[in-house]
């Protein structure tokens, strides 16, 4: 028998597993959200989702969704960026990528391309254009979580490339704005007026490689 006074008598009890609001959030869950999100926001616009519909579609609780995202705004932004992330990986905006710079404009060109003709992303600008659909807050959320990342992302590899002496280009931030509006051109407007559907592999091909070669012979090395 231990005695009050033992040594062993006043071992702390062990510790018991951390609970609560702080403990780590199940990634599984926070995907499936994502998901869900993704495609309830692109198919029924901001307004018309609510938390209960994500919830359901995700196969969560609802107190799980504000659990991860806090509320419908944050989890708006945070479907944008991850599927931004998805199609356009940090990795394609890496100095040290093997290849010519050249193919390195191509690859990325293509990833956004394919990113903007998506069905939910014709879906999403369609929703932001629709007068009085969602407020400037949350245009101002969309952007800087989607195009202003993919922006940011590639003028800093521009600014890398012009340090090493591979472009020349007096204002690296213009000059990105510059390549997505060609990578744009006219197909994404007439995408996003429904006048079209999505190009041929052959035609997004010859639209990309004109682009990058303009983007070239302007800003390339003298």
């Amino acid at each position: 028998m231990v005695s009050p006074s033992s040594p062993a008598s006043r071992r702390k009890p062990a510790a018991k597993p951390a609970s609560g609001p702080g403990r780590p959030k199940d990634l599984g869950k926070r995907a499936a959200i994502l998901e869900a999100a993704k495609l309830l926001f692109a198919r029924e616009g901001f307004n018309g989702v609510s938390m209960d519909q994500i919830a359901a579609e995700a196969g969560v609780s609802k107190l799980t969704v504000y659990s991860h995202f806090g509320d419908k705004d944050a989890l708006f932004a945070a479907a944008v960026q991850a599927k931004c992330e998805e199609m356009l990986p940090d990795t394609l905006f890496q100095i040290e990528l093997k290849g010519s710079l050249r193919e390195q404009l191509k690859a990325i060109a293509h990833a956004f391309f394919a990113l903007i003709s998506s069905d939910e992303a014709i879906s999403t600008h369609r929703m932001m254009m629709v007068p009085g659909n969602i407020d400037d807050r949350l245009k101002q959320t969309f952007w800087e979580a989607g195009p202003q990342r993919t922006h940011d992302a590639f003028a800093a590899l521009l600014q890398a490339q012009v340090a090493q002496g591979e472009l020349d280009i007096p204002d690296v931030a213009t000059a990105s704005v510059q390549f997505f509006t060609l990578v744009k051109g006219e197909a994404h407007m007439r995408m996003t007026c429904g006048l079209c559907g999505q190009m041929g592999r052959s035609d997004v091909n010859r639209h990309i490689d004109a682009t990058v070669d303009m983007f070239l012979r302007a800003y390339g090395r003298r």
